[in-house]
């Protein structure tokens, strides 16, 4: 029987099936972090029980971390007071802890790629919702709430309802300036927030397949913004050669066992999907987004669209734009901005911070601009100085802050105020989540970088071209 990507995976992984129910799905890697781990703890220690297979589980400090002097006490209470946990719960049940300053440490959808804790074939599962991320190896990986992670860290295992399946197909080429990070925001547009809501979804064709693994990272971590499950792309030699000698992935003769099943990971020619969507490569430009869900994004050429042309609700569509100050018909392009944000689990890879000096490179950061570029990992911090690209920021002006989840949401220090415009290229712009009042455009690093250096929303593509001229 042919079948999908998704279901060789899944199926692989179902220790019982439940009729008219959810499957048993057994869970390969456990992602945890300060936020939503506590209470799971807690719920072991009241019931005398351990967690089953600790070496399946690994902890990082990432969400409420400061990304400035990690070296001090964590002045917040609360943030404080989760971290010490995480550390304790790790200690006490055997986990591997990357807390503040360990070389390991970071976002936990970035060093779990960075070392070789993903893999194809894999499930993997984290009490956050952007675990998405980790599809990109062709891995079936998917966020989980508080209560999941405590059957997780007890069975190793999670009941789920299996998801219908979804092949998005892209070919062509994409054009100068568009980055993976655009055509997740295009995809989310033509979608809506609510498009693959029941489907995990397979990525397809030249664009994905012609992606670097960071780029397909920053796809399929944003899945979940219109509505999938989950988001994963057949692994190939771009893959494997990412992959291999990370510290958790196989070695030796077990590297080349899991190769043999690896190579097997591909939908077969004749699978059937639940539902097809395809689009064409060559209609996607650099992307930002306007109101206050990921769905709402335009070419950044385009004008703001009218309630009439979105078909949606004018009650609703008038209040998002209300709290954006916007209105309909508006170009996006030179609109004043306040802050720009580098980072995330979606954009705080190093080819995120090489796309941003590529453009701010002889260029001085805009004096109205305050910038907070936030690497993923440590990792990540030391290729940025390695590669000379700290020197590029600091000459241009800007500061490198510390590794964290940083201003993608208001649970650390890096806040944005009230009323200020924010060009982020994390992954959510609802209403004050960047801060109580924030206003957040999303966009790939290269539309934040001329944003940095021009105050003001700005085509990448102008700035490439006079630097070419």
């Amino acid at each position: 029987m042919s079948k999908t990507l998704f279901d060789k995976v899944w199926d692989s992984h179902v220790v019982q099936h439940i009729e008219n129910g959810p499957d048993v799905l057994f869970i390969d890697r456990h992602l945890v972090h300060e936020v939503t781990s506590p209470v799971a703890f807690l719920g072991l220690k009241n019931r005398g029980i351990k967690v089953l297979y600790p070496e399946r589980t690994f902890a990082t400090a990432d969400h409420n971390t400061p990304t400035r002097n990690q070296h001090l006490p964590v002045k917040d209470k609360l943030s404080a007071n989760q971290l010490k946990a995480l550390e304790e719960n790790a200690k006490a049940h055997s986990i591997p802890y990357w807390g503040l300053g360990h070389e390991k440490n970071g976002i936990v959808h970035v060093i779990g790629p960075e070392n070789g804790i993903t893999v194809p074939g894999a499930t993997i599962v984290c009490g956050d919702s952007h675990t998405s991320t980790h599809g990109a190896f062709g891995a079936i990986a998917f966020g989980i709430g508080t209560s999941e992670v405590e059957m997780v860290l007890s069975t190793q295992c999670i009941m789920q309802p299996k998801p219908k399946s979804m092949r998005i197909t892209i070919d062509g080429e994409l054009s100068n300036a568009v980055t993976p990070k655009d055509v997740a925001l295009y995809i989310i547009s033509q979608l809506t927030t609510s498009g693959a809501t029941g489907y995990f979804v397979e990525y397809a064709g030249e664009v994905f397949r012609n992606m670097s693994m960071e780029g397909r990272m920053t796809v399929c971590n944003l899945s979940i913004e219109m509505g999938a499950r989950g988001g994963m792309i057949a692994p190939d030699s771009t893959t494997f050669d990412y992959i291999k000698e990370r510290e958790y992935t196989p070695k030796g003769k077990d590297w080349d066992k899991a190769m043999e099943y690896w190579n097997t990971l591909r939908s077969d020619s004749d699978a059937v999907f639940h539902k097809e969507i395809s689009f064409n490569a060559a209609d996607i430009e650099p992307m930002i987004t306007y109101g206050t869900n990921p769905g709402m994004g335009i070419g950044i050429q385009s004008g703001i669209p009218t309630a009439q042309a979105m078909d949606a609700g004018a009650a609703t569509y008038q209040k998002s734009l209300s709290y954006m100050d916007f209105k309909e018909g508006e170009a996006m392009i030179g609109k004043p901005i306040d802050f720009v944000f580098l980072g995330s689990c979606t954009n705080g890879r190093i080819e995120d911070f090489r796309a941003f000096a590529s453009i701010i490179k002889g260029r001085k950061k805009a004096e109205n601009v305050t910038a907070w570029l936030v690497p993923g990992s440590h990792k990540v911090e030391e290729a940025i100085k390695a590669e000379g690209i700290l020197d590029i920021l600091q000459e241009s002006g800007f500061e490198l802050r510390e590794p964290g989840c940083s201003a993608c949401l208001a649970m650390n220090d890096d806040k944005i105020p009230a009323g200020k415009y924010a060009v982020s290229t994390s992954n959510r712009n609802f209403e004050g989540r960047q801060g109580p009042g924030a206003r957040t455009l999303l966009a790939s690093p290269l539309v934040a970088a001329a944003a940095a250096v021009t105050g003001k929303v700005t085509d990448p593509r102008e700035l490439m071209e006079l630097q070419e001229a």
